[in-house]
């Protein structure tokens, strides 16, 4: 199914002539903690408010299983999805020369019932793909069994050289001009489970042996393939920094912990940490994970799961002002596309069916966003926003009890009282607080949020 926000017009993509990732790496070997927010979304909410307020760098990603030469979950291709972002950039004004394009968890994933042969030359194509289309920072993720492995997780000289294979198609298509160093790429066997984890138990810290073995053995896959050039454009490494988020709970990050990987990679010359899963971190977590050397921090279902939160508080103000005969019926409507078609959730949600309903709606995981593009629910959507719209301005009663922190905002002349500035202050409280973890100049946002 295509995203419903994705009327595509394929754009000629050009290549950044800076790559402001290495501006992090060199101010934190200068002992700085200077970080980048790692937007892994494509809701077109999500990108449009991140544009908005973001003065500086935007760094977007999509990941294999979205975005793939076969279009991916998203039904967009990797142009696409840049034709896409380039577009939105377009709407809001955000110079396009200040975003970067990453590709997340490139690899086999999505191609895991198959054998190795067929699965790699189809994860070699898509990282092609994703090259071909302006993408620069590149996530090589190998670590997945394949249909004819032998039991059990891939030894990492496998995976080592699964990544480099993936390297080497990504490097030919480097050299071609005004290409020439673009690429940098991130490697990590440690790699947390993607949209979260089905249990707190279990998520330990990656030790340093772990850690130093694994970039060891790329370094060795990526010489052994004549890709020595792309080891030199190698800026982080995926760890786990011991964070993690599920259904109904957070693992907060407890620095002392990832000590012994704070001191390992200070002494790792040009590369830095990415974190995944930091969804739902507190501020503090987050400051805390850059000063680390957890300089590139990824965010993806804490955003859109903001969104689900302003949609609900929208639809709750809605049955307060409007009969049952005219309103969305956004929530029912939703709830019967996530029951007609449970791909999206139901290997996720467990338990009994009360408690899947729940999860349905509220869970940290998230899975609902699969299906803000399904057309009955974007219908139930506009019918909301219009209905809203109707009855401007709204009573600040129904919004100081349902939506607390944009009342706040609309009290002290900062936000407009209108459903759209409601969405959009919910989603950009989650990136105002990755902005202030970034550190430096870079991380400067508007103060108020235009209607």
């Amino acid at each position: 199914m295509s995203l419903f926000w994705a009327t595509i017009e394929i754009a000629p993509v050009g290549i950044m002539n800076k790559n402001f990732l290495d501006d992090i790496v060199r101010a934190q070997k200068r002992g700085e903690p200077r970080g980048i927010t790692a937007i892994c979304s494509a809701h077109p909410w999500v990108l449009r408010t991140a544009m908005l307020q973001r003065r500086e760098t935007l760094l977007i990603e999509s990941t294999c299983n979205q975005v793939n030469q076969f279009g991916g979950y998203s039904g967009m291709t990797p142009a696409d999805f840049v034709a896409y972002v380039r577009r939105l950039a377009g709407e809001t004004g955000f110079p396009w020369e200040r975003v970067m394009l990453g590709g997340d968890h490139l690899g086999p994933h999505v191609w895991q019932a198959e054998g190795a042969e067929r699965a790699m030359a189809k994860a070699v194509e898509m990282v092609r793909a994703y090259v071909r289309a302006g993408y620069t920072k590149i996530h090589l993720d190998a670590s997945m069994r394949l249909a004819d492995d032998p039991p059990g997780p891939p030894a990492p000289e496998v995976i080592a050289d699964r990544a480099a294979q993936m390297a080497r198609a990504a490097e030919e298509l480097a050299r071609e001009p005004g290409r020439a160093g673009a690429l940098r790429y991130v490697i990590g066997t440690e790699v947390p489970v993607p949209g979260g984890a089905q249990a707190a138990a279990g998520v330990e810290v990656t030790s340093v042996e772990r850690g130093h073995e694994s970039i060891e053995i790329h370094r060795q896959a990526f010489c052994r393939v004549g890709v020595a050039e792309a080891w030199e454009r190698l800026i982080a490494v995926v760890v786990q920094p011991g964070v993690e988020f599920g259904d109904d709970f957070v693992l907060a990050y407890q620095s002392a912990k990832a000590q012994p990987l704070a001191a390992f990679i200070e002494r790792a010359p040009g590369l830095v940490y990415e974190a995944h899963s930091t969804d739902y971190q507190t501020p503090a977590a987050l400051r805390a994970l850059v000063r680390d050397h957890f300089a590139i921090l990824k965010v993806g279902p804490g955003l859109t799961f903001a969104y689900r939160e302003a949609l609900v508080a929208l639809a709750m103000m809605e049955a307060e002002l409007f009969p049952p005969r005219e309103r969305s019926g956004l929530l029912e409507t939703l709830e019967a596309a996530m029951l007609r078609h449970p791909e999206h959730w139901q290997k996720y949600y467990h338990g009994t069916p009360e408690e899947q309903a729940f999860k349905r709606r509220y869970s940290f995981s998230d899975r609902v966003r699969y299906y803000w593009a399904f057309p009955e629910v974007q219908a139930a959507v506009e019918r909301l926003m219009r209905n809203l719209e109707r009855k401007k301005p709204w009573p600040l009663t129904l919004i100081s009890q349902f939506a607390p922190q944009a009342y706040e905002k609309i009290r002290a002349g900062a936000l407009e009282n209108s459903p759209q500035a409601v969405i959009r202050a919910r989603v950009e409280r989650v990136l105002e607080e990755y902005a202030l973890a970034e550190g430096g100049g870079d991380a400067m946002w508007n103060a108020a949020s235009p209607g």
